[in-house]
């Protein structure tokens, strides 16, 4: 099972080369390391507690396992940091099979990718309803409430591009002159069943079609050159991008709405073990108050600062739960 959000997989690699298998499912730890620190006032509500928390090896999914494991080991937990495991499949089966317990989701890779699910329900809080009763039934697994930022697929512009041709939404772009609808997209995001074409057919622009979208309107590339391709607006107009990448911002780039609710909401949220929850019914609380501080805007700038600046994604949740005044 591949991981829908394969950006920035290479950052990781350092942290995993000298990282030690979990037995019996592959899960590697990224460095097995974060901050010290405390609650405010040094409460301890999880003290007693033994805790593994585990996450994806992207950026995002590694800066999110990482706040997690600085927080609830302040809380008082003692947390084995197994962050950074390659793909979905590791860190979805140590959680299965009761090997970590706290990993951050994304409700539309629940959905699509774990339950192979194919209706688009483009209400955010319905979807995570429909997947947390799924998940609770079949696997136990709590789907906490989500956190306020959308890490979906969507097509940006240059600042300059979206005001010279005064587009806001996708909408905007399907009335434009066909000439004008130049797209840059990969290779992975061009074949999904829910991905380009099917999106130009619901904004009623086919692909390959000279009054939709031509196949010359259309450059396929690296989703990394995607976003610099994007910046330029050569070769194309608009590109395929992720709402929370770090690149959107310092790129100065302009996210177009998905007015027709085509991109499927992937909504983060924290997953904890039935058993656990149980056991340790605080996690409701502290979880729910990284919670509702996470936004699009926020996921932006964490990830940029490891993804353009270089940070360790240690430092960069340290300083950030610091800042929040969420730890000292």
């Amino acid at each position: 099972m591949r991981s829908p959000r394969p950006r920035m997989a290479g950052l990781l690699c350092a942290l995993v080369v000298s990282a030690a298998a979990l037995a019996g499912c592959g899960l590697v730890s990224s460095s097995g390391t974060f901050h010290d620190a405390r609650l405010p006032g040094g409460d301890r509500p999880l003290e007693g507690a033994e805790l593994v928390v585990t996450s994806k090896s992207f950026t995002e999914g590694v800066l999110l396992g990482k706040i997690t494991a600085t927080y609830l080991a302040a809380a008082g937990a003692k947390v084995t940091d197994l962050t950074g495991a390659p793909g979905s499949a590791s860190s979805r089966q140590a959680q299965l099979n009761g090997d970590a317990d706290v990993l951050w989701e994304y409700t539309g890779t629940g959905w699509v990718n774990y339950h192979n699910q194919t209706e688009t329900i483009s209400d955010p809080a319905e979807l995570w309803q429909r997947v947390h009763d799924i998940e609770k039934r079949d696997h136990d697994l709590e789907w906490l409430p989500p956190a306020n930022f959308n890490d979906t697929y969507a097509f940006g512009a240059s600042t300059p591009t979206a005001q010279r041709l005064r587009v806001e939404s996708l909408s905007d772009v399907a009335a434009l002159p066909v000439p004008d609808r130049t797209f840059c997209v990969d290779d992975e995001f061009f074949s999904r069943s829910d991905g380009f074409i099917p999106m130009l057919q619901k904004y009623g622009i086919p692909y390959n079609d000279p009054n939709g979208v031509p196949s010359g309107n259309v450059t396929r590339m690296d989703a990394g050159v995607v976003y610099t391709a994007t910046a330029k607006s050569a070769p194309c107009n608009f590109g395929m991008i992720y709402t929370t990448d770090g690149r959107v911002k310092n790129l100065n780039l302009v996210v177009l709405d998905d007015d027709r609710k085509f991109f499927l909401p992937y909504s983060g949220t924290a997953v904890v073990r039935g058993a656990v929850i149980e056991r340790h019914p605080q996690l409701r609380a502290l979880l729910g108050t990284i919670s509702e501080h996470l936004t699009d805007e926020l996921m932006q700038d964490l990830n940029g600062r490891v993804d353009i600046d270089g940070e360790d994604p240690a430092d960069v949740a340290y300083d950030w739960l610091k800042s929040e005044k969420l730890v000292e």
